[in-house]
């Protein structure tokens, strides 16, 4: 049997962005107008009357949809947008540039990414760039970098804002089934002017960044009473919420239909219309374990009355001040046997085949054979480097749950082959570690 070649050579980071190719924009325009119909989308507009380019678009970071919507936003105006080689891989290069995507990889310094931003300001255009950098792990904003409000000051343009609703409540990331019954909303706000770009402070510059692209979808679902009937709506929502908050054991939990369930002690709750989790079992021990993070309000409308209603992101928040106790107790500990894929370029991932990853307070040690090598070797990423990390819950319908670290040529994507890997969990002790060094 004839063993496949793969390309080897790095993308060029350095390549000149084009602009998005004109003769495509009306298709582009037809294409994200006729994907946001079934959201009856609304864009509301703050304070860009008269704005020209050259300007920054910060935008939220929810789903795929944002794609579609943020072209919408901007009309009549062309723009560039930031992405992740995935993107290129799977679309094509050719095409992926064609629509004005500037390449890079999540979670490093890209000295080029930033160069090339600079060109896309001198030749008057707009660089739409998504700062959290992953699709919202239950719908809510990320903290964001601080090198952020750096490259606002270093651009010296004017600052925009793009903030939208629905999108991951159409089709949450770990589970991207889309839902009928969301409504699409957009608010596009010139937050700084040039001149007030160069007045404000880095600090002031993030916390106003901070405030504008602030989202919560499940409060954002229950306030304007958008019911999703989605008979497995609670489907995959273990992988977020991997830790039961009645006995606290990690990794038993599981979504199914409508409903959450521990497999370690039997609680159960179900995922109601709008979005909240109803208590519908527990065990006598569970009840006397720590539920502070929920909401005892109840609805006389609703056939299950005096319920425990728990708010998601709460859940989740409660899920990472665990991990925060654990660190900073020294218990955390990960050292998982894995399988890698190395994605160098825009045209093939490469198998790595198996590994080890471990993740300690310094940082991550991924120790395997990387392809081209004779001898396995260790690669070390340390915390003070990691603002955070890429994480997928079901990548590409086929991998399951993956994590991602990456050089200045190459990023490895990284799958557990045994228990006691979490993504999630991953996630919140690579943002605790960084904060700590």
């Amino acid at each position: 049997m004839r063993r496949k070649t793969y390309d080897t050579t790095p993308f060029d980071t350095r390549k000149m962005p084009p602009k998005q190719n004109l003769f495509f924009m009306p298709l582009i325009w037809m294409l994200c107008w006729i994907l946001t119909r079934s959201g009856k989308l609304k864009i509301h507009k703050v304070n860009m009357k008269g704005l020209k380019p050259p300007y920054l678009v910060l935008g939220t970071h929810h789903a795929f949809m944002d794609f579609y919507i943020t072209p919408l936003a901007l009309f009549p105006h062309r723009a560039n947008y930031v992405s992740e080689l995935e993107g290129f891989e799977n679309y094509g290069e050719w095409l992926y540039r064609q629509v004005g995507c500037l390449g890079t990889r999540k979670f490093i310094n890209d000295i080029n990414l930033v160069k090339n931003i600079q060109r896309v300001m001198k030749r008057k255009g707009i660089l739409v760039l998504y700062p959290e950098a992953r699709y919202a792990n239950v719908g809510t904003s990320s903290e964001l970098p601080t090198s952020t409000g750096k490259l606002v000051k270093l651009l010296g343009v004017p600052l925009v804002t793009i903030n939208m609703k629905g999108n991951y409540l159409q089709s949450p990331i770990w589970n991207l089934k889309k839902r009928s019954g969301v409504k699409l909303d957009t608010t596009l706000t010139q937050v700084l002017t040039s001149e007030e770009v160069k007045s404000k402070s880095v600090k002031e510059i993030n916390e106003l960044i901070s405030k504008h692209l602030a989202y919560d979808e499940y409060k954002y679902q229950f306030d304007n009473n958008m019911r999703i009937t989605y008979k497995d709506r609670a489907k995959g929502l273990h992988m977020p919420l991997y830790q039961c908050i009645c006995c606290g054991e990690e990794f038993a939990m599981k979504g199914q239909g409508t409903k959450l369930t521990c497999n370690s002690c039997g609680a159960t709750w179900e995922m109601d219309e709008l979005g909240r989790l109803v208590k519908t079992k527990i065990v006598d021990k569970a009840e006397q374990k720590n539920v502070d993070i929920a909401n005892t309000e109840t609805d006389e409308n609703d056939e299950i009355n005096n319920k425990l209603h728990i708010h998601i992101p709460d859940w989740y928040e409660w899920e990472k001040s665990q991990v925060i106790k654990q660190i900073n107790e020294g218990k955390y500990q990960l050292s998982c046997k894995v399988k890698i894929d190395a994605l160098p370029n825009a045209k093939n991932f490469i198998p790595c085949g198996e590994g080890i990853l471990v993740h300690k307070k310094e940082g991550f040690y991924l120790t395997f054979k990387d392809y081209g090598d004779n001898e396995e070797k260790t690669m070390f990423f340390s915390s003070k480097s990691l603002f955070s990390i890429h994480t997928e819950y079901d990548y590409r319908s086929k991998y399951g749950q993956c994590v991602t670290l990456s050089t200045d040529t190459n990023t490895y994507f990284i799958y557990p082959l045994e228990d006691g890997f979490n993504a999630t969990k991953i996630q919140f002790a690579t943002e605790y570690l960084h904060k700590k060094k």
